[in-house]
């Protein structure tokens, strides 16, 4: 059922398609498959972010057989191009679009309007239409697991992040880490270094020597590629592996990984959209209690007091005794954002544009 295109390939069949662009396709037949389309960002190979919706792709035709018929496009950039994928993607029958970056988030509306029959599903955006939902994970508490072992196994108190760019999503990630550590660790600072991209492993690299040179022994990112835990590897360092289990890439220094399982997703959605029951302008996030935030297993150089209090308090996450953002808590200039036992509201907590104490630097333009 796996179909992959390459979006350079659609400029080809753009003018075949456009006598059908204004035309949803309604109603499935009883015994028709239902036809799901995945935009991807980078390639399906990446390692990390796109690797792993995929394999939540392969889940859902795995769990519905021939139920359901899937479609990908990779390596499509977050400009017009991906305006343009979503809509011959529309045009081409597909029921259910799922468009799986951030910077998807307002071509994938526009389209909608354009296709009032067809399901939309964004991911980590904030938007939502009569036919788009928007998903994301709650992926903040599995960055402050991360947290807790960088904070009681570090021995230069630095820790270092690779950015990808300057959004809620990554900044929550950032800041949970930090949390996490100095909630163990209050010595605790981490460097942050931005590098524009998602998916660049060059670049990933070359922040990644920057921060070990900087004084980092512990690695995060919020970027796709495996390329920091490798230096890590190189440099005798510890990382953890982002959105996939990396520690492939190096096996002494990858500690654990914060991954998603877009698969339980996908599968539930299709179900919806199969049934009748699926309906537009919803908002999902779903975390450790649901399954969709795993974390990879420990490596046997976590010791065991911190592979037991790791457990203990993912289990706090999971039955809600441990909130991440909740107070006390002060942003990095000292100012107080949130007071003893308050946690952030969520529409705080989606559109969070500041650094907690102990990240240094200032958040960029």
């Amino acid at each position: 059922m796996k179909q992959a295109f390459k979006a350079s390939r659609w400029a080809k069949a753009a003018l075949l398609l456009a006598g059908a662009m204004g035309a949803a396709f309604t109603a499935q037949a009883a015994d028709a498959p239902l036809k799901a389309a995945f935009v991807y960002l980078g390639p399906v190979g990446d390692g990390g972010w796109t690797y792993q919706h995929d394999l939540g792709r392969q889940a859902l035709e795995k769990a519905l057989g021939d139920k359901v018929k899937t479609t990908y496009v990779e390596n499509v950039p977050e400009t017009a191009d991906a305006e343009r994928v979503i809509r011959q993607l529309a045009a081409a029958g597909n029921n259910l679009i799922f468009t799986t970056s951030f910077g998807y988030m307002d071509p994938t509306l526009k389209v909608a309007k354009l296709f009032p029959k067809v399901k939309f599903e964004h991911a980590t955006g904030y938007k939502t239409a009569p036919n788009t939902v928007t998903y994301q994970t709650r992926f903040y508490e599995g960055a402050y697991l991360l947290g807790i072992i960088a904070g009681k196994m570090t021995k230069t108190n630095t820790l270092g992040f690779i950015g990808s760019f300057p959004i809620p999503e990554v900044i929550r990630n950032i800041d949970a880490f930090t949390m996490g550590a100095r909630s163990v660790n209050p010595k605790i600072k981490t460097k942050v270094i931005w590098v524009d991209t998602w998916y660049d492993p060059g670049k990933e690299r070359q922040a990644a020597e920057t921060l070990v040179a900087q004084g980092a022994d512990m690695l995060c990112q919020n970027t796709d590629s495996p390329a920091a835990v490798q230096v890590a590897e190189e440099k005798g360092v510890h990382a953890f592996g982002w959105d996939s289990d990396q520690a492939k890439y190096g096996p002494h220094a990858h500690l654990t990984a914060n991954t998603e399982n877009w698969g339980v997703y996908y599968i539930d959605e299709a179900k919806k959209a199969l049934d009748g029951s699926w309906t537009g302008g919803r908002q999902t996030a779903w975390g450790l209690k649901e399954g969709m935030v795993v974390l990879s297993p420990l490596n046997p150089a976590v010791p065991a007091d911190v592979a037991k209090l790791f457990e203990e308090k993912k289990k706090a996450i999971i039955d809600g005794t441990l909130i991440p953002f909740s107070g006390p808590l002060k942003d990095n200039t000292g100012t107080e954002k949130l007071a003893a036992g308050v946690p952030l509201p969520m529409d705080q907590l989606w559109s969070i544009n500041w650094y907690v104490e102990g990240v240094e630097g200032t958040i960029p333009k």
